[in-house]
């Protein structure tokens, strides 16, 4: 029995009429008549009570038309679902994110327009240190991610994108030495206690350092936050090299200062390459929107100043 034989059957119980209900259907009356006769001989009796004004339903047929309205109509549901589904109208997106992620505004105003768009879609973000962002995402635990490492060349399962860049500036307790300077040296800080995060892949102020200064600079502090290394650095227990979006955070005995030579810090987007997922790629897609509106934003706020 398929969802067409429910079909003719329920617009011959409604119309009474073989005519009317082929008219209705779009078919020739024939085609409608064998399909009819084919039910009856699934169900193994008759459906309809042929007169010579059209037809009357059984007393199976009256069983038989309100399962197959029941039917329909949760046929239709699905069909409704499985579409808003591909839409991203409905679904679930997980996000994984690191600090700078919140702090550049991206994260915040993706997950605000996505909820403006798709008010049916779930959505739950969770911070995540970016060393751990590329197994979570091939492990299916979360669908976005915001981070600072890129996945390893050969993972092919994985879209990286870059959405966004920062320069990097040291951030230290106010009564530090190193505060009464306009701009730090990077080869000065090498001298300094520093405060990184706790993996090494995922700590862009280390990578820099070790890069620039061609030395193996070890932290004196490994955190897992970025409001850990701020207090750190607030306490006046070393300095910590950060994205200037992390100025965006004022603490009580905390400056910023830039660094010479210190590099920048990008945002990634992380997502699987294969992605099936219509509210995934409806997020992936907005994401990417916010992206490149606030970056030409910078960019005419840099050539107006």
């Amino acid at each position: 029995m398929e969802l067409r034989h429910l079909r003719y059957f329920v617009a011959l119980a409604e119309t009474g009429h073989f005519g009317q209900a082929a008219q209705r259907l779009n078919i020739v009356q024939p085609a409608l008549s064998m399909q009819i006769r084919d039910l009856e001989e699934e169900v193994g009796g008759p459906l309809f009570t042929r007169t010579r004004q059209g037809v009357l339903l059984t007393a199976a047929g009256e069983v038989l038309l309100t399962e197959a309205r029941r039917t329909l109509a949760q046929a239709e549901h699905a069909r409704d679902a499985a579409r808003r589904s591909l839409r991203g109208e409905i679904g679930r997106v997980r996000v994984g994110f690191a600090g700078n992620a919140v702090l550049s505004g991206m994260l915040t105003e993706a997950l605000r327009q996505f909820r403006a768009r798709f008010p049916h879609a779930q959505v739950a973000v969770q911070e995540m240190p970016p060393n751990l962002q590329e197994d979570a995402l091939v492990k299916g635990e979360i669908d976005i991610a915001y981070g600072t490492v890129e996945p390893l060349a050969e993972n092919r399962a994985l879209r990286c994108e870059r959405i966004g860049n920062w320069p990097m500036v040291v951030a230290m307790a106010q009564d530090h030495p190193l505060a009464k300077r306009a701009r730090v040296p990077l080869k000065v800080l090498a001298n300094e206690q520093i405060i990184a995060f706790s993996s090494d892949d995922g700590d862009a102020g280390l990578v820099h350092l070790r890069a620039h200064l061609g030395i193996a600079v070890e932290p004196a502090f490994r955190v897992s936050s970025t409001l850990s290394v701020l207090a750190l650095a607030a306490a006046g227990l070393g300095v910590a090299l950060v994205p200037r979006s992390v100025e965006e955070i004022v603490l009580p005995g905390i400056t910023y200062r830039n660094v010479s030579d210190a590099g920048s810090a990008g945002l990634l987007l992380l997502s699987r390459a294969d992605e099936s997922s219509g509210a995934v790629v409806a997020f992936h897609t907005l994401a990417l929107e916010v992206a490149q509106t606030r970056s030409a934003a910078a960019l005419k706020s840099r050539r107006s100043t």
